[in-house]
């Protein structure tokens, strides 16, 4: 995020917050996930493809009796996603669409031909989401945004650790994305998140925050 909490600018092009060193770091925790979960504004406005950059990584998942790239795994309430979206490319990969109750038969109209629709519930049930996903082999989940994303799953207390870069600029637009929406976030004044780490990449700082007792450190 910027220095005052935004995820991107109001501006069509998506704003690019991090740099090449960290980038790859992220391609790194990615390759040790067995899944990866944006939310369909996500998919909608920056279109990510979510698979592993580096052939080297691609190949030591394989070597682990894995497949090159983790389970891509997405949350709508809607379904007015793209299913031409580079989220659904990569025709060996498992997609998961978690769609609300209502939707699920439009779902699997507009989307079963390149995922896998399941029934979230009405609104999507995020606890549900990670205990159907615990059954299909899901040991370790990246939630990489967006913002209602990640407000969701941190007020709902379901993530073990938060990596958060900051990047050296302000956006300076209440019209942006920020990195949460207003929420009742287990973690206040009352309630400090452990520090678990902090790290220079380049220009930028990580800052990982330990959640939970299941948090595994490095």
């Amino acid at each position: 995020m910027s220095i005052d909490g935004y995820l991107d600018d109001a501006a069509q092009d998506r704003l690019m917050l991090s740099n090449d060193a960290d980038f790859d770091r992220v391609d790194e925790v990615r390759a040790g996930c067995d899944a990866i979960l944006v939310g369909s504004n996500t998919i909608r406005q920056d279109d990510p493809r979510l698979m592993i950059r580096s052939a080297e990584r691609q190949q030591a998942r394989v070597t682990r009796g894995e497949a090159p790239h983790p389970l891509k795994v997405t949350v709508t309430g809607s379904c007015g996603i793209d299913p031409a979206a580079r989220f659904f490319a990569l025709g060996d990969v498992e997609k998961l669409v978690y769609c609300a109750s209502a939707a699920v038969g439009s779902a699997r109209d507009r989307l079963g031909e390149v995922a896998t629709i399941v029934d979230g519930g009405d609104p999507v049930d995020l606890a549900f989401v990670m205990t159907d996903l615990a059954a299909r082999g899901v040991r370790r989940l990246m939630v990489e945004g967006g913002g209602s994303m990640h407000t969701q799953f941190l007020t709902a207390g379901l993530a073990d650790e938060l990596q958060l870069v900051v990047a050296p600029f302000f956006v300076g637009d209440s019209r942006a994305p920020r990195f949460v929406s207003d929420g009742d976030f287990p973690w206040g004044p009352g309630h400090r998140a452990r520090l678990a780490g902090v790290r220079q990449i380049g220009d930028v700082v990580l800052l990982r925050y330990a959640l939970s007792d299941r948090f595994q450190d490095e």
